[in-house]
């Protein structure tokens, strides 16, 4: 019998858990893609119920279906193109009224619906009691209750929502609402005018259709114009004289009034479902007591500094071991290697190229995981809007909307975030140059892409002040990226701040699950990407440091100094093991021997009339062959390119191998650890041969601390990567994001110079 397949969308409001009820139904069955004429991430899941098979579409977090921004037009046009058989729309049900609103709207459109009554645990601890069973029926709709963290209900959700699939077969009776004396007469005739010209029948009920007229929907009058201009230029002269006509009576709009009775009918419906099981007139709900301290003008900035500081020292403290144990793991394989195969190209581009490159990024996969686990909590127990609040008191005075908070946290306001979803959460921004402005910041801020650099760093030239160095970076994230948005704004993006209100969702306990998925998805990205974009650079980027080749004639030097280390060295061996001495008068000869070459130490050990000793070369030929290494990178088309840099980036304290490893971080930022370690590991020079790479940079005395403190400056600041600057160009157009590119990097060149300059001078 062959399987039954249906398409059902999920929809809710932000931050009504409707991600969380996504996981808990599909589980790990999730792709992810964008919407068609927009990139706002879509996410497709399957559920698999008997012999039905469902594909669980989880809709943009909106408001309204009022064509807006681009996550509106996304969830819209999904359900009038698209056309899923049902909706299952999540409700925070412990904010019943104003949840239903998006459900008002997908009904008048006839949709097919199933609501699902979400955190129904928060309801009744804040002592309230839902009827269930009276809702269903005044809202004509299926309800079940659900408490999606925990998987409650999932199972009766799906159930309802297959046999509202197979009863209504993709459509439902349109909910017609009453808007009132003004606006009634008017809509009714639009109706007529609209069902005559079929105008739009394929987008929406022909009432629908005129409702978004009255609301003043650009998307729709624009595709009513396209279709029947004429029907069209009508149905906007009545929008225009009824708007007078309320403007003059009620002061009010159309979208206003429609708003209104919508509010009103919920109001209605509110009072009948909702009761209170004991009184609430004193009680202050525990997240209201907690918002009372944690959002407190003064204390609360405190606190969530605090909360940042916190995470970085568990991070580092509870990260360190398991990083130790990659770093070592990654350290051993390329020894291994080594000592397995011949010595040729294959070996040093598996060694030097590959292990070395690649592990060196996937060395901090335990720290990445941790900290994106820790993340995860905070945006799970609604903590991070709160964030996204207090700063928000501080952004209008640098011209950013409140919107442009999350977009910043998502780009990397604490750390490990990313500037790709970061940059395409300013869609939500309706002001183009307050999205210009924040898509322009959020570069800046401590990405998930450089934290490898800055742990690295960290770890190298501050042991034990990891977390403090981390919490600084994030710091001055922000603090870039806010003077960045001042001058832009008051000089290049003229324009005034719009108004900001943001809803704060209730405090909720995480789970371990959702914690798991979220920690899950975020590093198995990170992984891939080191397997996959890092990898491919990796290799360029060693290729670019291998060839050309020394010339015989460069080569020359170097290779009869070996000869000639070895030639005296067995003289040395033959003329000893001709005389007649004891072991210690051999021993002691030999080391006569080491002090006359210069390079090399003996060291003996004696017992009984046994002898044994080091081979007297083996400092001085790994010195001339590091010698020769770093002759060779030099001469490679990455050495030239970074020594032909000094003389610009000297002045920052970064030597060509850093120089190297920055012209690789315009690819992506995680391939400027790759590349060191390459450059470390093709050209060593008084460093432990397999040494971790931060072990190795604190050894090398020709990139002191303060060029260390410089470099993290430069990183953090200068030019996106390339799937961010693809990414804004998509958003703002290309010529804004290769403004971004050459602004950033002169902004970050400024900012090392000085901290380097500054540093020498005071020490």
């Amino acid at each position: 019998m062959e399987k039954q397949t249906y398409t059902i969308g999920l929809a809710g409001n932000p931050n009504c858990g409707k991600t969380t009820m996504f996981n808990a139904l599909t589980g790990g069955h999730q792709r992810v893609g964008n919407w068609p004429g927009v990139t706002v991430e879509k996410k497709i899941g399957k559920v698999t119920a008997g012999d039905i098979e469902i594909d669980v579409v989880d809709l943009p977090g909106t408001y309204s279906l009022t064509s807006y921004a681009d996550d509106e037009r996304a969830a819209r046009n999904f359900l009038i193109d698209d056309k899923p058989a049902v909706v299952i729309d999540v409700l925070n049900a412990d904010s019943l009224e104003r949840n239903l609103y998006l459900a008002i709207q997908m009904m008048e459109l006839g949709v097919p619906l199933v609501l699902a009554l979400n955190m129904m645990d928060e309801v009744r601890k804040n002592g309230k009691e839902i009827n269930v069973g009276l809702l269903a029926q005044l809202m004509d709709s299926p309800t079940v209750e659900t408490v999606a963290r925990s998987g409650i209900g999932k199972r009766e959700l799906i159930n309802e929502a297959i046999r509202v699939a197979q009863a209504k077969n993709g459509k439902a009776e349109p909910l017609r609402i009453s808007y009132g004396p003004d606006l009634d007469p008017v809509l009714d005739e639009m109706e007529l005018n609209i069902s005559k010209a079929r105008l739009l029948s394929d987008k929406g009920p022909a009432r629908w259709v005129g409702i978004k007229y009255l609301e003043g929907d650009a998307s729709i009058r624009r595709q009513g114009r396209e279709r029947n201009e004429s029907v069209s230029r009508v149905l906007e002269a009545m929008v225009e004289n009824v708007s007078r006509h309320l403007k003059a009576t009620l002061g009010a709009t159309p979208d206003a009034i429609i708003a209104d009775y919508r509010y009103g009918f919920l109001a209605g419906i509110a009072k009948q479902v909702v009761s209170y099981t004991r009184t609430n007139a004193s009680r202050i709900a525990l997240s209201d007591r907690m918002d009372r301290v944690l959002t407190q003008q003064v204390l609360g900035p405190l606190i969530m500094a605090a909360t940042i500081y916190l995470i970085y020292v568990l991070t580092f403290t509870v990260g360190k071991i398991p990083m130790d144990w990659m770093q070592t793991g990654f350290t051993w394989l390329g020894k291994t290697v080594e000592a397995a195969m011949p010595e040729g190209m294959l070996r040093s581009l598996l060694v030097s190229g590959i292990i070395a490159g690649v592990g060196g990024v996937l060395g901090f996969v335990p720290l990445i995981m941790i900290m994106f686990f820790l993340l995860s909590a905070l945006e799970d127990s609604g903590y991070v809007a709160r964030m996204a609040y207090m700063v928000d008191r501080i952004f209008r005075i640098f011209g950013l909307h409140g919107v442009s908070v999350l977009p910043l946290i998502v780009s990397g306001g604490i750390a490990g975030g990313c500037a790709v979803p970061g940059v395409m959460a300013t869609r939500t921004l309706r002001n183009p140059k307050e999205k210009l402005a924040t898509v322009l910041a959020a570069p800046l801020m401590a990405c998930g892409a450089k934290v490898p650099v800055f742990l690295m760093l960290a770890a190298a030239f501050f042991p034990g002040e990891e977390a403090k160095v981390m919490s600084i970076v994030t710091l001055c994230g922000w603090i870039a990226a806010l003077f960045v948005a001042k001058l832009l704004r008051s000089t290049l993006i003229k324009g005034e701040s719009t108004p900001f209100v943001m809803e704060l969702p209730p405090y909720r306990m995480p789970t371990l699950r959702g914690l798991c998925i979220h920690t899950w998805e975020r590093s198995w990205q990170y992984v891939r990407k080191a397997g996959t974009v890092i990898l491919c650079i990796s290799i360029l980027v060693w290729a670019a440091m291998t060839f050309p080749a020394l010339s015989e004639d460069q080569a020359k030097p170097f290779e009869d100094r070996i000869a000639a280390i070895q030639v005296q060295a067995g003289n040395a061996r033959a003329n000893l093991e001709e005389t007649e001495a004891t072991p210690a008068e051999k021993a002691e000869k030999l080391g006569d021997f080491n002090a006359n070459a210069g390079k090399a130490q003996a060291e003996a050990k004696t017992t009984g009339d046994a002898v044994e000793v080091t081979d007297p070369t083996a400092e001085a030929l790994k010195t001339v062959e590091a010698e020769k290494s770093e002759a060779s990178l030099r001469n490679s088309l990455a050495g030239r390119a970074g020594a032909v840099l000094e003389s610009v980036m000297s002045p920052a304290g970064f030597n060509w191998r850093v120089n190297i490893a920055l012209l690789g971080g315009f690819a992506a930022k995680e391939v400027i650890v790759a590349t060191l370690a390459t450059a470390y590991s093709l050209g060593e020079i008084d460093t432990k041969a397999a040494a971790p790479l931060s072990e190795t940079l604190a050894q090398d005395k020709s990139f002191p601390k303060a060029a260390a403190v410089a470099l993290i400056a430069f990183v953090l600041l200068y030019a996106p990567c390339m799937v961010t600057v693809v990414t804004m160009a998509k958003e703002v157009g290309w010529r804004w994001a290769t403004f971004a590119v050459g602004f950033n990097t002169v902004l970050a060149y400024m900012v090392a110079v000085v901290i380097f300059q500054a540093a020498r001078f005071m020490g």
